[in-house]
């Protein structure tokens, strides 16, 4: 991966991967502003925010805004998270200065129509009732709320629907002018292209994006002293849980250990919980591990799905999966899988450009800095089977643990009574 990097005088980060080989490129505009940034009245305005900007600019409708990339062959999207906001488009080289026009149209001139407000509001009040519909869905955001309650970072990211009913267009027009500016935004390209060029197109857009301060959010300050459960009742045919334990910050030098423990437990086929979880035990189709990494905090995920009458059993058994790995380091054969899957994740993962965009993109957002990956192969590399039993030894404890389930028959009692590292 060869890539430049640089700041404007305004404030905006710029980064480009060349890949000269092909004939697209790939572009995000990034602002450093999420679902952790909102107040508790305002929860679900960045996504909210994220939405409209599709909706219309004083150039453009929202008809026009599609076509102008889908019509030369591209694609337009966006997506929300809990630190940032990206909105990327990718397209034939050829079109690269067009498609960045657009886009800097949009979250420059974009206009909030009142009727596309009420249309918008009605749409992600929709998407809100589908992720309640989904127990897996409902699991995942009971989890995070008993990771981070009290915490911006606690809340789902769609907002609630009364929050949503209740966001005027002034809230959307403050929103936007207090959080999208030239210090909040970063800049990735990847493709057929390079920094000269990229810059050179940019500037003229660039210029009228207002200037201000990286933006700043309320941290996870309360420890937890307690593991904590929460049972919601629902008539579905199979019992969803997740276990959330409060993990390690993106700038911790244990997180590349923590990483190599996520993959042993549940990232694939051949990871511990699968194997014994499912493939020996029979007791749920799908079970596996995801890792998440903040500013100051972080968390791994255990979800599956269960059969009704063998939910203490898995949740028993998957707990104690982790407190094996705590208690004994793995072998050299499994550190040396673990290790060639994660690095063959991030080889595969880079050969195409809204891959390596969005790598850029995460990276100066994150770090202030992009990290070569093949800096971070070397990490991996380097572990010891030691570091990752350390890893998951910081999570066998009690003030970490946090269980959810949705399940038509689950006791909480009978949930507190599994839910231990033995």
């Amino acid at each position: 991966m060869i890539f430049t990097q640089e700041r404007l005088n305004n404030g905006t980060q710029l980064a480009v991967a060349e890949m000269p080989h092909v004939e697209s490129v790939s572009l995000g505009f990034w602002l450093g502003v999420g679902g952790r940034h909102e107040s508790l009245r305002l929860n679900g305005i960045s996504h909210f925010l994220e939405h409209m900007f599709f909706k219309g600019t004083t150039r453009r409708t929202a008809k026009e805004i599609s076509e102008a990339v889908e019509g030369v062959g591209g694609y337009l999207n966006a997506f929300t998270a809990e630190e940032m906001t990206c909105y990327y488009a990718r397209a034939s080289a050829t079109h690269l200065h067009s498609v960045a026009e657009v886009m800097s149209d949009m979250l420059l001139r974009a206009t909030f129509p009142a009727v596309e407000i009420e249309r918008e509001r009605g749409v992600i009040q929709e998407e809100i009732r589908m992720y309640e519909d989904q127990p897996a869905q409902l699991a995942q955001d009971a989890a995070t709320a008993l990771l981070w309650p009290g915490n911006a970072l606690g809340r789902p990211l769609a907002g609630t629907s009364g929050n949503v009913q209740r966001m005027t267009r002034r809230d959307l027009v403050n929103y936007r002018r207090k959080f999208y500016h030239s210090g909040n935004l970063c800049i990735t390209a990847a493709g057929k292209t390079d920094l000269a060029e990229v810059k050179e197109l940019l500037r003229p857009l660039l210029r009228q994006f207002p200037n201000g301060n990286r933006a700043s959010f309320v941290p996870v300050a309360r420890r937890q002293s307690a593991a904590r459960f929460k049972v919601i009742r629902k008539p579905v045919e199979q019992t969803q849980f997740v276990i959330g334990l409060r993990g390690v910050s993106r700038h911790d030098p244990r997180r590349v250990a923590f990483r190599l423990m996520s993959v042993m437990l549940g990232e694939n086929m051949s990871s511990r919980l699968f194997q014994s979880v499912r493939e020996k035990h029979g007791l749920a189709y799908s079970i596996g591990t995801s890792a998440n990494y903040y500013d100051e905090t972080g968390s791994l995920f255990i979800s599956a799905g269960v059969e009704n009458s063998k939910t203490a059993q898995a949740l028993r058994l998957a707990l104690q999966t982790v407190a094996q790995l705590a208690r004994r380091a793995p072998g050299q054969r499994e550190l040396r899988r673990a290790k060639e899957y994660t690095c063959g994740q991030i080889h595969l993962s880079l050969e195409s450009t809204d891959n390596q965009m969005m790598w850029l993109g995460e990276n100066l957002l994150g770090h202030n800095r992009v990290i070569n990956p093949e800096k971070l192969i070397r990490q991996i590399e380097a572990m010891t089977a030691e570091e990752v039993q350390d890893a998951a030894a910081l999570l066998v404890h009690d003030e970490r643990l946090n269980v959810a389930v949705v399940s038509p028959t689950a006791e909480l009692a009978e949930i507190e009574a599994a839910a231990k590292f033995e």
